[in-house]
């Protein structure tokens, strides 16, 4: 019982942080120190990364009709349109999906600590702010998502390749680079839950063939339990941020990663 209220927390956890720009990675390093899972170090590696699978539903289940091409209430122009916006998904998507590929035992194995994590909250929270100030007067030139190029889209691709470093935040880097090129805070955000779906659905796909789906009874409960939880944590964080980019600008997430930074820092130094 104390393992799945473990997983819950967890879930939780997860389903915020993974859309707010504000780092899912540096969340669940501190949250592994303060409350450990007791499963084996294998088992962990992959449920941190799996439990996505969760959350990625909820932006499926809510752009379904939108991401959906062969829609029977789409005229042949919109279905034409959402085929068109999957390709600039995959145009997005292929930059990370080639490197991540290719360095994720890498990055695990150099990467994955505090240091790195504490350096890329405080680093991305100041670029927040200064490109949340420096757009203050701007206008955005891309509002509908077809305004978005494919040569836009690769671009923004090539940001999400900077959250293969623990500590970025997939959403944050993506999200940035969309606003750097010219999107509205709006489409930055959408265009980012898109591109979350083939990268995280492949990121999931490697880890369970790795960990070899050996799984016992307690490890099949703690997963789905943290991936349900994701789930319907998500659907809810999601609308709270489109609904709270609607008035507002990212600077209180990069003043808030800045200070997540610091607490990193801090009690790596007194409790390491």
């Amino acid at each position: 019982m104390l393992e799945l209220l473990k997983a819950v927390l967890w879930g939780i956890v997860e389903g915020i942080t993974e859309w707010l720009p504000i780092s899912s990675t540096g969340h669940m390093i501190l949250l592994d120190e303060l409350i450990k899972l007791g499963v084996t170090e294998s088992f962990k590696e992959m449920f941190l990364v799996v439990i996505q699978l969760g959350a990625i539903l909820a932006v499926v289940l809510l752009y379904f009709s939108k991401l959906n091409p062969f829609s029977p209430d789409k005229t042949t122009r919109q279905k034409k349109d959402t085929l068109d916006l999957w390709g600039k998904v995959i145009a997005g998507v292929l930059p990370a999906a080639v490197l991540g590929f290719l360095l994720d035992d890498w990055l695990d194995e150099h990467l994955y600590n505090y240091i790195t994590v504490a350096v890329t909250l405080i680093l991305y929270g100041i670029l927040f702010i200064i490109v949340e100030n420096r757009n203050k007067n701007q206008r955005a030139r891309i509002h509908k998502m077809k305004e978005l190029t494919y040569k836009t889209a690769f671009f923004i691709g090539l940001f999400q390749v900077l959250a293969l470093i623990p500590g970025t935040s997939r959403s944050g880097a993506t999200i940035l680079g969309g606003i750097l090129l010219g999107a509205s805070r709006s489409i930055a955000a959408e265009f980012s839950f898109f591109l979350s779906i083939p990268v995280m659905f492949g990121a999931s796909a490697l880890k369970l063939v790795k960990f070899g789906f050996h799984f016992n009874g307690v490890e099949i409960v703690i997963l789905l339990v943290g991936m349900i939880v994701a789930f319907f944590v998500s659907v809810v964080t999601i609308k709270f941020l489109l609904d709270y980019i609607k008035k507002n600008d990212f600077k209180v997430f990069g003043w808030y990663r800045i200070f997540l930074g610091l607490i990193v820092v801090a009690y790596f130094l007194i409790f390491s």
